[in-house]
């Protein structure tokens, strides 16, 4: 049995309000009066009624609209028995794998099990099958005959063409045509969701089918479908094959064996193509063959308006998990359960990032009302939720990227480049921090708040700009830091960073030192935290090596090291398979050897004993084996001797074996 059903009938489940919760079972159906559903959305996290969740925010969106929607979380996965506790739904399914991409979830960068799921009860690791999107719509199929199935959530959204799988080490097609489902749903799905609801509702209620009905819709945008032999492949002109205005990405069968150079050519091509149309503005529509089959993908959505976002947020959410689970811990919940979202998007466009590919590149923010009721409404909940008046984090994707916009909306709509900020932040770009700085003061002061820590990523390089830039250093530093404030530099070396397309170490150096002032004059003794990536695409073991010394010269000891993790999708992973940069069609230098990651990592790690081994391997390997030693200029420590004691003891027993 899964987790969440044995916990729903646990003795120790505290009183529950039946109508508080978007209904999981019979019980909370009958208790708003329900008899059937219109939507299941069938999840692989745990039920968490807060904002951060996916399953929330996208159930709660079409909650709003006057749909009756209820959840599975984390059900069986070898029989369908747990999806039918609420009956078939009269529209659709839909099924998402929960917040990360299920193999991600469950793997590490070195494809070994995880001791923890974030998004499980207790965190535990047997809580969803691996690929959930495809074992969820295959389950849901057989539990509901007729009734059509629509993919959503970050694992299907970056999954949604060809793509390289990590784990498997293997090119696999669209996950659309593994799921068989109906409807793929990418990037941040509430505005397609929507339109795709209230077609159904309307067109099921004039006496189509359901399957029928969503058959039917095929122009919404940030949706992707199936076209089958003849709709697409023909002599004849179709109506989803136009010159100019449809992007035909290379077929399955020319990229699932990247072992030659021009399949790896091609496979760079397609992430290159399709990271150009991307701007819901200007992106035309892709389509993917896949033998006689191909799937089609209509632009991207358009990102939501103020108003939009507001509404959203705004929605009834108990911020809390469902009862059911009896008070267990879900460790993603408890780091952000006292957090609030100001934001969506990131224009940074990093090569291994897939913030850009599932949020987009527009920034879409809350008005500072809507927040602030937000806070207030936690204060209001203070006993139930556990919150004491300190805000966790005040941000989104990149704390400080709240409200920055294109100078005209003309011109981000015809805009084709893929970051605002690399390699220079655009001219068009507006960096003021006055709306953001607003937001904090507003905050802090409100009545019965005692701390607003923004703990989101900070952007650095931007974190000077515009007429307020200093002014958002001194406020993050005196008011909104508890010590230690993360940031995200990656590496030292240039050529490296340019394939990350993150700034130079020199906006790292500078925010540093602005940083370190305003403590000081905020009369504080905090300290910055710089994450690192080791084995991108790009840095060699030399590359590695000195990003090592720039640290121990800068007396740096990373605790936050992150092993490159190739993710379905992204410039990065592209690389990492191809050896090729997408962007420039040149050659780029490669870790795929699970030993060298290593090596590769444990030189960061050089302050640490454990990693001793591993990091005087890679500088042998490396011909730097004047970094070994006890000198000022040494990476490691040399191996020890063979122990002392263990000598005397040996002599010690000849010395006794001769007595006898």
């Amino acid at each position: 049995m899964s987790g969440f059903v044995q916990l729903r009938r646990d003795k120790r489940s505290p009183q529950r309000d039946l109508g508080a919760f978007l209904p999981t079972c019979r019980a909370e159906m009958d208790a708003r009066g329900w008899s059937e559903l219109d939507v299941l959305i069938v999840t692989g996290d745990a039920y968490v009624d807060h904002p951060s969740f996916g399953a929330a925010i996208i159930g709660r969106a079409l909650e709003q609209r006057g749909l009756r929607v209820g959840v599975v979380a984390q059900p069986r996965w070898d029989v369908p028995d747990e999806l039918l506790v609420m009956g078939a739904p009269r529209l659709f399914v839909g099924v998402t794998a929960g917040n990360m991409d299920s193999m991600l979830n469950r793997l590490t960068a070195q494809k070994k099990l995880r001791s923890e799921d974030q998004y499980s009860p207790d965190g535990k690791i047997d809580s969803r099958p691996n690929r959930a999107s495809i074992v969820y719509a295959n389950l849901c199929r057989q539990a509901f005959p007729g009734v059509p199935i629509v993919l959503g959530g970050i694992e299907a959204s970056l999954r949604r063409i060809v793509h390289y799988d990590y784990w498997e080490d293997h090119v696999r097609r669209s996950i659309l045509l593994d799921s068989k489902a109906d409807l793929l749903i990418f990037g941040m799905g509430e505005r397609p969701v929507r339109e795709v609801s209230e077609r159904m509702r309307a067109l099921v209620g004039s006496g189509l089918s359901p399957r029928e009905a969503m058959k039917s819709l095929r122009d919404v945008r940030g949706t992707a479908f199936v076209l089958r032999k003849g709709e697409w492949e023909s002599r004849e002109p179709s109506r989803y094959v136009r010159d100019g205005q449809v992007v035909i990405l290379p077929r399955f069968e020319e990229l699932r064996d990247l072992s030659g150079p021009e399949a790896k050519r091609r496979f760079a091509e397609m992430s290159r193509a399709f990271q150009f149309e991307t701007n819901p503005g200007n992106g035309r529509p892709l389509l993917q063959p896949h033998g006689h089959e191909a799937v089609y993908l209509n632009p991207p959505a358009f990102p939501l308006t103020e108003a939009e976002m507001d509404e959203l947020y705004d929605a009834p959410y108990t911020r809390t998990p469902h009862w059911s689970y009896g008070g267990a811990r879900i460790p993603a919940f408890e780091t952000i359960k006292h957090s609030i979202v100001t934001m969506r998007g990131c224009f940074g466009g990093c090569a291994f990032c897939s913030i850009t590919e599932h949020e987009g590149r527009a920034i879409q923010s809350r008005s500072e009302e809507s927040i602030l009721r937000e806070v207030r409404a936690m204060q209001r909940a203070a006993d139930a939720i556990g919150f004491k008046g300190v805000l966790s984090d005040l941000g989104g994707p990149t704390a400080n990227m709240y409200k920055m916009t294109c100078r005209t909306d003309e011109i981000e709509r015809a805009c084709r480049k893929l970051s605002c900020v690399h390699p220079g932040i655009c001219e068009n770009l507006v960096t003021d921090h006055g709306p953001l700085l607003s937001l904090m003061k507003r905050v802090r002061e409100e009545p019965g708040i005692k701390r607003v820590m923004i703990a989101s990523g900070v952007r650095y390089d931007l974190a000077d700009q515009g007429v307020r830039g200093g002014k958002f250093i001194e406020d993050l530093a005196r008011h909104h830091t508890g010590g230690q404030l993360s940031v995200a530099p990656e590496h030292n070396e240039d050529r490296v960073l340019q394939k990350m397309k993150k700034p130079g170490i020199g906006a790292y150096e500078r925010f540093a030192e602005r940083f370190a002032c305003a403590s000081d004059a905020a009369g504080k003794e905090q300290y910055l935290v710089p994450y690192f990536i080791s084995g991108h695409p790009g840095s060699t073991l030399a590359d590695m090596i000195s990003l090592a010394q720039y640290l121990k010269a800068r007396g740096m000891r990373p605790r936050q090291v992150q092993d490159f993790i190739p993710t379905p999708m992204s410039m990065a992973t592209s690389m990492h398979v191809t050896g090729i940069d997408p962007l420039t069609m040149t050659a780029v230098h490669t870790v795929t050897d699970l030993r060298e990651k290593k090596l590769h990592k444990a030189l960061l790690l050089y302050w640490d004993q454990e990693h001793h081994d591993l990091a005087r391997e890679a500088l042998r390997k490396a011909g730097r084996l004047d970094l070994i030693g006890t000198g000022p200029s040494a990476l490691v420590p040399p191996p020890p001797r063979a122990a002392p004691v263990a000598r005397a003891g040996a002599k010690a027993r000849e010395g006794l074996r001769g007595r006898r």
